[in-house]
């Protein structure tokens, strides 16, 4: 392999492989704009199909939900879409491909069989890499993480009808729970468990709230985050998570010590912000959610190739970059993007500044010390 020209070194190629920094595909934007659009509308096809079949033709189905059920159809078709685009671009696509490669490889199960289920659990459902950043974050992503995936487990089947409580009496204390028309438990809405069962919703915005308002804290106070943060990205999710908290929580206040009072007009409240916020999630800072699962099988991916010790050092200082594959797969990127510098992957960003600094040293300032 020759070695690159100084003249080549004063443009420095992406510093990581990773999909969510990658370009968008250089070519044929009516042809990704096509295949998104029949993602999006196949997939709010079928989820319209499910909710139907699910709540028993309907006949499970709570018309009072319906703008939230609405809501899902357009946060299906949304993320189907920008899921589609994403993963159209050159870089995207390429590790998508050698995730799902990883994932299905029996090779891969056979010498590293409990790899998959400790990243998912360190890297997607504990997020360890955050609390090498800052344990207070890691702390405050948990609980908006956790509080986020309680209420999702419980709004999106109520909403669909796929679950459902009924009385025999019509006012308790005895419930049964039923999926798709089948009963699962009995309980008494009295005891702990029924207690639980009617207040998941709550619990999941006492762990939001804090962990919402921390962050939001963060944004105004500390100077990174403000000189970077955009309003509409950065800052509406926050606010979004915390007045659906909130007024989740004025439900139950308003139900248990006010007799109803104002009930009404804190439903709409919190039913506009919910459904503002599902649509909101695939064109916002919330598309990560739907992206970082992906990221698992670019972990195995990596790691999969440390295990066969194919660490691909620095052309220059000799250090270890990463794993042979996955530099190899960034050249591939970059050579599907008609960039003409892929060999510079195998330089440490170390490497890639000084070389860049002397070809700006022997071609736009020649002579000068």
């Amino acid at each position: 392999m020759t070695e690159p020209s100084e003249a080549t070194a004063a443009a420095e190629p992406p510093a990581s492989g990773d999909p969510e920094a990658t370009s968008p595909a250089p070519t044929g934007p009516r042809s990704v704009t096509t295949r998104a659009t029949l993602a999006g509308v196949a997939v709010s096809a079928l989820l319209i199909v499910a909710i139907v079949l699910g709540s028993r033709m309907l006949r499970n189905f709570d018309s009072a939900l319906l703008p939230y059920a609405v809501a899902t159809v357009f946060l299906a078709f949304g993320v189907a879409y920008r899921y589609t685009v994403w993963i159209s671009a050159p870089g995207a696509r390429r590790l998508f491909k050698q995730g799902w490669r990883s994932l299905f490889s029996m090779e891969n199960f056979r010498r590293a069989p409990t790899a998959l289920p400790r990243m998912i659990a360190t890297y997607l459902g504990f997020q360890k890499f955050l609390g090498a950043r800052s344990h207070a974050r890691w702390a405050a992503h948990q609980l908006i993480f956790w509080g986020c995936v309680l209420a999702a487990l419980i709004t999106f089947p109520l909403t669909w009808g796929w679950f459902t409580f009924t009385s025999g009496t019509g006012s308790g204390p005895g419930y049964e729970m039923r999926i798709w028309g089948f009963k699962i438990l009995g309980f008494d809405s009295l005891n702990l468990l029924g207690w639980l069962m009617f207040h998941g919703l709550d619990i999941a915005a006492v762990l939001v709230i804090p962990g919402a308002s921390y962050f939001l804290w963060r944004r105004m106070k500390d100077r990174g985050a403000i000189t970077g943060q955009r309003f509409a990205y950065d800052l509406v999710p926050l606010i979004a998570l915390i007045v659906i908290s909130v007024t989740g929580l004025l439900l139950t206040f308003s139900s248990v010590f006010l007799h109803g009072g104002g009930y009404q007009f804190l439903a709409i409240l919190h039913m506009v912000s919910v459904v503002f916020t599902l649509i909101y999630i695939p064109f916002g800072k919330f598309f990560h959610i739907v992206q970082r699962p992906a990221a698992v099988g670019m972990q195995l991916f990596k790691y999969t190739g440390r295990k066969d010790d194919e660490v691909f050092a620095c052309r220059r200082c000799e250090e270890p970059i990463d794993t042979g594959p996955y530099v190899e797969n960034l050249r591939g990127t970059m050579r599907d993007l008609s960039l003409d510098f892929d060999a510079w992957a195998e330089y440490c960003p170390r490497c890639k500044r000084v070389l860049r600094g002397s070809a700006y040293l022997s071609h736009v300032k020649k002579g000068f010390k």
